[in-house]
């Protein structure tokens, strides 16, 4: 890993005398000018001088942090994470912005109390030094960013809402609507890049580790981290929500996940869907579903306000014979705004890195609290905001997880084998994962004169054919280019075994690079690529995975987008797709006009 180009021992601009410039220069003055009379322009000159000399500081500190988490991929993680750690702190001691002395918001935190008590929040949210988590936190944050940046300069739109917006905007203005569109983009992205799994993957007969809070064993929004969730590609409809929020964050749009409360108790709350505020409306965008919720007339996205007023607007979420909205109107009278936030990005250091990025550092690291609670809270019909509390339980899940590993290795095996092609310290999964970091950044065909491969050429180098995958089980020459070798004393089934698991992995790889590249060919709107791949290369690759369900979808998404409508309402009808519910609703609202329009979603 490179070393920092910044020494914070080494003298800088040292006089013969060993003084330092400024001194040297300041002494002289004494010596021809006296002290009494230029005693104030020598102090001047001095403070000016630290100030400059600290300002310097300040910006090489965060250039080196930040340009660390944009390469964390490529870095010896710990190493990385220790130099980050030394940069933001001395940036901070360096810093001349003071605490700004806000009191502990305490309210907010006890609403999370039985998963971090209040004293561990409340150090959480004061201290001035940043650690571990912290660097964590901001590896999430750098990465939707990109993502967001990425999807808005594509400016792609999702055509069900094309027209809708253009009318929109002639009644509601330019800017509001451009944010409802950018809006509309980013819950786009997320639908179609974010698999969706069913909430409930394991039973929850079947045992497991036992874990604290009362958490089940692959809980539903816990269950890997919000990061895990961005950079596999895949999640429940609880992760995807935390997705779209992370997303609309980094875009300025304030976000938050809805809850009901069934009897007006605080004991069994619900949550709903994704709330984005613009102006004074809340839309309404169910991430599990994979649609929004549809307005009034079966017009554009539904506002709260709607969805309180007019009966018929979640009625008509409803696929009769099929599925049945789980919220109708008079469970959404009163909801709470739930906040994904942390007591750390609510935290004065936090809001003091936020008004230090500038230019191309700026990114969203701070979450304004009281300005989201404010906000959220002066719509009708979201009676109280709190933190939401699944973030944090995936953070104290992955913990219980870990230390219940060590004590039982099939544990660690079931929990970790399914993203060792990602997640594992071998060249093939490194040059996945470098392959994904450089997908969340758009940078998809890299830069041949410096020699940086992009996620495509990585992707592709995970694509080996399948007849070298079927030889490696006898060809010895094979299995050294791959690196793998017959240890002494290893019995030839074993080695067998070895070799067969080494092939599943392979395989594994070569699927989920196949549909990753397939989402970057829709991506960049090269849609006839984009159904050959999906549909030829990853549904008819003869290798069954967990991925096929996601790339129907696409591969629907794909023919709408080449006007081959009945062929995507086909797809969208097949069912077990743990979004089937909200296939059905696209299908009504693509064939909207038609007069067997209802009837294509019922059959």
């Amino acid at each position: 890993m490179p070393a920092s180009s910044y020494d914070p021992v080494a003298p800088t601009g040292l006089c013969r005398f060993g003084l330092p410039l400024w001194g040297c220069v300041i002494m002289l003055s004494l010596v021809s000018s006296g002290c009494s009379d230029d005693s104030q322009a020598v102090r001047s000159i001095q403070s000016n001088r630290q100030a400059r000399q600290q300002s310097e500081t300040q910006i090489d500190h965060l250039g080196e942090a930040f340009s660390l988490v944009s390469r964390l991929i490529e870095l010896e993680r710990d190493a990385a994470n220790r130099q980050i750690i030394y940069h933001l702190n001395a940036w901070q001691q360096a810093s001349a912005a003071k605490d700004t002395g806000d009191p502990v918001p305490s309210s907010l935190l006890s609403t999370v109390s039985d998963i971090i008590p209040p004293a561990d929040a409340a150090e959480n949210y004061s201290r001035d030094s940043f650690t571990a988590a912290d660097v964590a936190e901001l590896e999430y944050r750098y990465l939707l960013q990109q993502v967001a940046d990425w999807v808005r300069s594509a400016d792609q739109t999702d055509p069900l809402w094309s027209d809708w917006l253009s009318s929109t905007r002639a009644t509601r203005g330019d800017e509001s609507t451009d944010r409802l569109a950018t809006a509309v983009q980013l819950f786009d992205w997320m639908v179609r890049n974010i698999a969706l799994e069913p909430r409930q993957i394991v039973d929850p007969a079947s045992g497991g580790p036992r874990l604290p809070l009362g958490m089940q064993f692959f809980g539903a929004g816990y269950r890997q981290t919000p990061l895990q969730t961005l950079f596999r590609g895949t999640g429940d409809g609880l992760q995807r929500s935390g997705t779209f929020i992370g997303l609309c964050r980094q875009a300025d749009l304030p976000a938050c996940l809805l809850a009901t409360v069934p009897g007006g108790t605080d004991e069994q709350i619900r949550p709903w869907l994704v709330g984005v505020l613009i102006d004074a409306d809340v839309y309404l965008f169910d991430c599990e579903l994979g649609m929004p919720v549809i307005g009034p007339g079966q017009q554009g996205i539904a506002t709260l306000a709607d969805a309180r007023r007019d009966p018929s607007v979640l009625r008509r979420m409803n696929v009769p014979g099929w599925f049945d909205y789980p919220f109708q109107r008079d469970d959404i009278q009163q909801c709470y705004a739930l906040l994904m936030v942390t007591p750390d990005s609510i935290s004065p250091r936090f809001q003091r890195l936020q008004q230090a990025l500038t230019g191309d550092l700026r990114m969203a690291v701070y979450d304004d609290a009281s300005r989201l609670v404010d906000r959220f809270e002066s719509v009708a019909g979201i009676a109280s905001s709190r933190i939401w509390d699944a973030p944090l339980l995936a953070q104290v899940y992955q913990l219980a997880i870990r230390q219940a590993g060590e004590q039982d290795p099939m544990l660690a095996f079931m929990v970790n084998a399914p993203w060792a092609i990602l997640e594992g310290d071998f060249d093939q999964a490194k040059r996945l994962a470098l392959g994904r970091w450089r997908h969340l950044q758009g940078d998809f065909d890299g830069n041949e004169i410096e020699a940086i491969e992009g996620a495509k050429a990585l992707y592709l180098s995970q694509r080996q054919p399948e007849f070298e995958i079927a030889d490696l089980r006898l060809d010895v020459e094979l299995q050294k280019r791959y690196g793998i070798r017959r240890e002494l004393g290893i019995e030839a089934s074993v080695y067998d075994r070895q070799i067969q698991q080494v092939q599943a992995v392979i395989r594994q790889s070569k699927v989920v690079a196949t549909f990753w590249l397939s989402l970057i060919q829709y991506d960049t709107q090269r849609f006839d690529l984009a159904e050959t791949w999906f549909d030829q290369r990853v549904l008819r690759d003869g290798v069954r995975s967990e991925w096929d369900i996601a790339a129907r979808y696409n591969l629907a998404r794909t023919l709408e987008r080449l006007d081959q409508v009945d062929r995507a309402t086909e797809l969208y009808r097949v069912e077990g797709s743990p979004q089937e519910h909200g296939n059905r609703l696209r299908i009504r609202a693509i064939t909207r006009g038609s007069e067997s329009s209802d009837q294509a979603v019922e059959n």
